[in-house]
């Protein structure tokens, strides 16, 4: 019989008296182990995978006027196994807090089967960059099956309601989907002062939303182009 297992990690920050940000709870179990340093807090990853049928949950909460980054140390191999594996990502942001959510890039490797969903809600006067890129597969295999939905609301508004769907090897190289790319990216950025105008280049798109805010998309052969292509996409749409 498989075995599977459910991880939970949750990263919690507050307002100090000084008018700092505070770290209020920092919890994990199984393969996630988050550690916090002064520029950010890091999830190291402490096994493989996930494997088909593993769940990764990860639960963040800034509180009004506070600020938290987020990043991972490596990048994820999202591996087969016996059933859909997931990640879940589960944000609130209050008032004039702000969120940086930047994870290394995901490699969907042959036969993983794996969902990734993002929900990040936002009070009036919340900020928040988001970064996702995945990888279609390691060096000379095709990758596995991919869904990721991200769904971001400011106010109770909605900001962005984004799902790509790759069940399937013909989407990956569809000229309405990837065509043929083996990497893609997303940065979402929400708050004031952004570009008001749509900017189209090889590759890369940067397109302004109503929120306010701005989602810059990209697509390259590999990682660091991917990489290359996102960085400038966010500096033309910070304005």
């Amino acid at each position: 019989m498989t075995r599977h297992y459910t991880a939970r990690a949750a990263v919690h920050v507050g307002l100090g008296a000084d008018g700092r940000t505070r770290l209020a709870t920092l919890r994990s179990d199984g393969p996630y182990a988050p550690r916090a340093a002064p520029d950010a807090v890091y999830l190291v990853g402490a096994a493989a995978g996930p494997l088909g049928g593993d769940e990764l949950h990860l639960e963040l909460d800034v509180a009004a006027g506070a600020a938290l980054a987020v990043r991972s140390v490596a990048s994820a191999l999202l591996l087969p196994g016996d059933g859909e594996s997931g990640a879940y990502v589960r944000a609130a942001v209050g008032p004039g807090g702000h969120l940086d959510l930047a994870f290394e890039p995901a490699v969907a490797t042959a036969g993983c089967h794996h969902r990734s969903v993002t929900e990040i809600t936002l009070a009036d006067g919340a900020t928040l960059r988001w970064r996702e890129e995945l990888v279609l597969g390691r060096h000379g295999e095709h990758a596995g099956r991919y869904t990721a939905r991200v769904d971001v609301t400011r106010g109770g508004d909605p900001v962005l309601r984004h799902e790509l769907r790759l069940p399937d090897r013909t989407l990956h190289t569809s000229g309405a989907v990837l065509g043929g790319a083996r990497c893609t990216g997303s940065v979402l950025l929400v708050g004031p002062g952004l570009a008001k105008e749509p900017h189209a280049a090889e590759g890369l798109a940067v397109m302004p939303l109503a929120g306010p805010g701005v989602l810059v998309t990209a697509l390259a052969a590999d990682s660091a182009a991917l990489r290359r292509r996102l960085v400038h996409g966010e500096s033309l749409a910070s304005g």
